[in-house]
């Protein structure tokens, strides 16, 4: 395998709902700073297969994989400086992850994480009724995705990082198998510092608990939807202490150096909740009104949005070509 300077970054998106705060907080904006990084290449992709595992509307996938690409670009993802495709245009990844899983032990996937938490949920005598076996082998057409492009660096949270290592482990495998390197090593960039992002009562916000804040619903409807999280019933005159406040945790993720101080000050001498929900609402409007915007300009381009992912496409199988065949040479499979 060829040294080479420039890192590559592979980050994917699997569209199974509305975007809300917590995914722009959690992975949009650190991604997007990510790709601004020298000597780099930014390699993301809409992960609409790894979908299909909970999805089986046809209809609500295909307007979900949109809505996801719509909001990255939105949010500044430029896809002439940044590879954007969507997983289901390459079908590179589903060849090696054949591969890969005919170097895999089933024990490996005993071991991951959601098919775990599946069976600790369970209430069934048989703990694996209900599981479908995408959702066991998820792990390896993730692996496919990351090696497929010869990944450096896959910026995750700390309950993915697993992920990363099990790809890291079928590379080995292949690698050793054939006594070449065939497929690079990845690396996990767990960024220690990301808080998680509470929702509307206080948990970590999820569509799960159904206390999410959508990133791009009409200005009304955000102001509403912050108007619920869960205050206690402290009189407005009193003092209130911003660092036990999740509407203050939210406003500083958002606000500038001098809006935080200024409503600390608020906070210290006494605001209502009220007050303080609108604050907050302010600011997250400041920050979305124009990729609003642009998002719905682009979910109305049907043509537009389809120009772009096919471009996508185009360059990412580019990429995937030269992984494949050095796959395809070593296991038997060459072509003349």
């Amino acid at each position: 395998m060829v040294p080479r300077d420039v890192k590559r970054i592979l980050t994917g998106i699997k569209p199974t709902g509305i975007p809300h705060i917590g995914n722009y907080l959690g992975a949009i904006r650190p991604a997007l700073a990510l790709a601004s990084l020298p000597d780099t290449t930014a390699m993301y992709f809409i992960a609409d297969y790894h979908a299909l595992t909970t999805i089986h509307d046809g209809k609500q996938l295909d307007h979900l994989t949109r809505e996801v690409a719509a909001t990255w670009i939105a949010f500044g993802l430029d896809p002439e400086k940044t590879l954007f495709y969507r997983q289901s245009d390459v079908p590179e990844t589903f060849e090696l992850a054949w591969v890969l899983a005919c170097f895999t032990p089933k024990g490996w996937m005993n071991k991951m994480h959601a098919y775990k938490a599946h069976l600790d949920a369970s209430k069934e005598d048989d703990k694996d009724a209900g599981l479908n076996i995408g959702i066991y082998t998820y792990p390896i057409l993730m692996a496919a995705d990351i090696l497929l492009f010869d990944s450096d660096l896959v910026p995750v949270g700390k309950d993915q990082a697993q992920h990363v290592e099990i790809a890291r482990d079928m590379a080995q495998r292949v690698n050793h198998a054939y006594k070449q390197e065939l497929l690079r090593l990845p690396a996990a960039k767990v960024d220690e510092q990301t808080a998680t992002v509470l929702g509307l009562d206080g948990r970590k916000m999820s569509k799960s608990y159904d206390n999410t804040i959508p990133l791009l619903a009409p200005a009304k409807q955000l102001r509403k939807t912050v108007m619920k999280i869960v205050t206690d019933s402290t009189p407005p005159e009193a003092p209130k202490d911003p660092d036990k406040s999740l509407i203050f945790d939210l406003y500083k993720l958002f606000a500038s150096p001098a809006q935080v101080a200024e409503l600390r000050a608020r906070y210290q001498t006494g605001i209502g909740w009220g007050d303080a929900k609108g604050a907050l609402a302010d600011v997250i409007e400041a920050t979305v009104a124009e990729p609003r915007k642009i998002y719905d300009e682009l979910v109305a381009d049907r043509a537009r949005l389809d120009g772009l992912l096919a471009r996508g496409a185009e360059q990412a199988r580019a990429y995937a070509a030269p992984v494949l065949k050095r796959v395809r040479d070593a296991i038997g499979m060459r072509r003349a």
